[in-house]
């Protein structure tokens, strides 16, 4: 398969993805509603600091976690339900390599949590009178669709194991929490202990996420706003590879063990 081929697949299957998911009640409601009750007790804890960025940064974090939760279940729940549709079998024996088949739904599932971050920055302003002075505006416009796109490579990651699975959410739920805590989205890793430092260092979504916070806290440099997200990019790339070696295997496990379809 050529290159240009699987960018046009990929760019159709993100536009496909999003049009399908951007009509479901329950995605919008996950990724809007949710983020909106993050933000809310985030400002008025992150209040209580003598820091008038600290809001800000409130907002922007509990958006990031809207991101990735979008990312978490929308992989798991997309590759679920070509499995309740009864295609998933369909797209597996498709000539198509499935890593970019499931490529666009995971993409697509970052692309829809972006409602978060637009909801969340808008619920900051309007309710709590958030002021938008961002350090960095256009490199905030550059470092959100970075961070979106190394999260969907690690949700490509993912979802190898909802297609093994026929209970995968069973497994997303307990890694919403520590993941988003692990990365840095709201509360600095910094503040964690030293044993935890490892594990946030080989997550895309703490180079993602530091690259959008320093976009959006004062006192950064633009270097530290341009290396993570270089970091996170090569993370995501590392992670996609990965990825395309895993499923090849899983691929195959799940016709051993007839995993695909729900009978």
């Amino acid at each position: 398969m050529t290159v240009s081929r699987a960018l046009r697949l990929t760019v159709v299957g993100v536009r496909t993805h999003v049009s399908y998911m951007s009509r479901s009640p329950l995605e919008i409601t996950f990724a809007v509603l949710v983020p909106l009750v993050y933000a809310t007790l985030a400002v008025y804890l992150f209040r209580a600091a003598d820091d008038p960025g600290r809001p800000l940064t409130a907002v922007v974090g509990a958006g990031l976690m809207g991101i990735w939760s979008s990312v978490l279940f929308g992989s798991g729940g997309a590759v679920q339900n070509q499995r309740w549709l009864g295609t998933l079998e369909t797209l597996v024996s498709s000539p198509t390599p499935l890593s970019l088949v499931l490529l666009p739904i995971t993409l697509a599932t970052a692309v829809i949590g972006t409602y978060a971050m637009g909801a969340t920055v808008v619920w900051g302003v309007v309710l709590f009178d958030v002021p938008l002075d961002f350090a960095h505006p256009l490199l905030f416009l550059v470092a959100v669709p970075v961070c979106v796109l190394s999260l969907g490579m690690m949700g490509l990651l993912l979802a190898a194991t909802f297609v093994l699975l026929r209970n995968a959410n069973a497994l997303a739920n307990p890694l919403d929490a520590p993941v988003w805590l692990l990365s840095g989205l709201l509360v600095p890793v910094a503040v964690l202990p030293d044993w935890t430092r490892p594990v946030s260092w080989a997550l895309p979504t703490t180079w993602g996420s530091r690259a959008v916070h320093a976009a959006t806290s004062g006192g950064a440099s633009v270097g530290e706003v341009l290396t993570p997200m270089a970091v996170a990019l090569a993370l995501g790339a590392v992670y996609a590879l990965v990825a395309v070696l895993v499923l090849g295997r899983v691929e195959r496990r799940a016709r051993a063990a007839a995993t695909l379809s729900l009978a």
